[in-house]
């Protein structure tokens, strides 16, 4: 997880895996405290908003606020905070991986003029002076059942919930969002884990040593 983390610190939008820490109490235990250890329970995922940076980039798209891109994926919709989008060949809003942006009214929008591209705080596109449609910018009640598919993009894990539109988040045209996971801090979180699992097999190791000396000794006492 913290390896994937680093491994993403400079992918635009990407947010970061995080674990859920519960107590684990031996089956023999009395329930004392000093019978108790923290345990990974599960991961989940912080979707806290990354850096806005500027890129001049007229197709370059960041949400500031809550929510996300909606796109046509291969199986059904998926969102996305990445907004590193261009034209396909159809003149069509796309995703680096070719998903067509959806607009408000579940269409795809098609940019058929010359003139330059503008998009307003509430994900409307016009090009010259001309509206070309409503960039959808859905948001869940819960991000509890976002799921991550692949390439730094979410799903819905149940279809039948209906995303609505973020309260206070506005479009930011000429921008990109940064990822969330900090590098440094992964990095360090990362070099502390290596340790701890060394320390644990070197207590492992200490742990079959005593064993195997204590079944010789046994062995001379027999003898």
């Amino acid at each position: 997880m913290l390896a994937n983390n680093v491994a993403n610190a400079s992918t635009g939008g990407y947010k970061s895996d995080r674990e859920f820490y519960s107590l684990y109490v031996a089956p023999e235990s009395d329930s004392s405290p000093t019978s108790t250890m923290p345990v990974i329970e599960r991961p989940w995922t912080d979707f806290s908003q990354g850096l806005l940076t500027s890129t001049g980039n007229a197709l370059d798209l960041a949400l500031s606020g809550k929510g996300f891109f909606a796109v046509n994926g291969p199986g059904g919709t998926l969102y996305t905070r990445d907004g590193s989008f261009r034209l396909s060949k159809d003149s069509q809003l796309i995703t680096a991986e070719g998903y067509a942006l959806r607009t408000t009214d579940g269409n795809t929008l098609t940019l058929t003029g010359s003139g330059p591209i503008q998009i307003a705080a509430d994900g409307t596109v016009t090009q010259g002076g001309a509206a070309a449609g409503q960039l959808q910018i859905a948001d869940f009640s819960s991000t509890a059942g976002l799921v991550k598919h692949g390439s730094n993009y979410f799903q819905a894990a149940d279809p039948s919930v209906v995303p609505a539109a973020p309260q206070d988040t506005s479009v930011k045209q000429g921008q990109l969002e940064a990822s969330n996971a900090g590098s440094s801090e992964s990095a360090v979180r990362l070099i502390s884990v290596m340790r701890q699992f060394e320390m644990l097999q070197k207590a492992v190791s200490l742990g079959a040593e005593m064993n195997r000396e204590a079944v010789e000794q046994v062995a001379k006492v027999g003898s």
